[in-house]
């Protein structure tokens, strides 16, 4: 099982090569500019983006999520919203996932009142979708994009 921690600088490299098989996955190339300030503003307590990693029994991180909160109109607490959950492939199907999901929960949690963990994955994601289902609640919003 892998262990869930916050990122370390000495972990970028991986990251790196995780978040552009992430992108590959969604059909998008991030290039290096992008992934050096990604990778910063991971760094960076004040950025308002969060992330914790998965780390195998030897030591390599082969997860992460992004994460972010902001203030709930509903709750009078803070909402959190799951931007970016990857795992390698090679490691799925042990729990890694659902770790990560879990994660970011106690975190919401624990900062007092949370209000809702969301996300959105895409419906060709079938295999996350089971993962998904097991541990939320599968919502009837539509979601829509606007390009700015």
């Amino acid at each position: 099982m892998a262990t869930v921690r916050d990122i370390r600088r000495d972990d970028l490299p991986a990251w790196r090569g995780l978040f552009r098989a992430y992108g590959a996955f969604y059909e998008t190339a991030f290039d290096d500019a992008q992934l050096d300030h990604v990778g910063e503003l991971l760094l960076d307590s004040a950025s308002g983006i969060d992330v914790i990693v998965a780390e195998d029994d030897a030591g390599r991180v082969v997860g992460f999520a992004h994460f972010r909160s902001h203030p709930d109109t509903f709750s009078a607490g803070h909402d959190w919203f799951l931007d970016d959950l990857f795992v390698e492939p090679d490691t799925r199907g042990g729990g890694i996932g659902s770790a990560l999901v879990e994660a970011v929960a106690q975190r919401a949690r624990a900062t007092g009142p949370a209000g809702t963990l969301r996300w959105i994955t895409a419906q060709s994601n079938e295999r996350a979708q089971r993962v998904y289902d097991r541990v939320a609640r599968r919502t009837t919003w539509v979601t829509y994009e606007k390009d700015l």
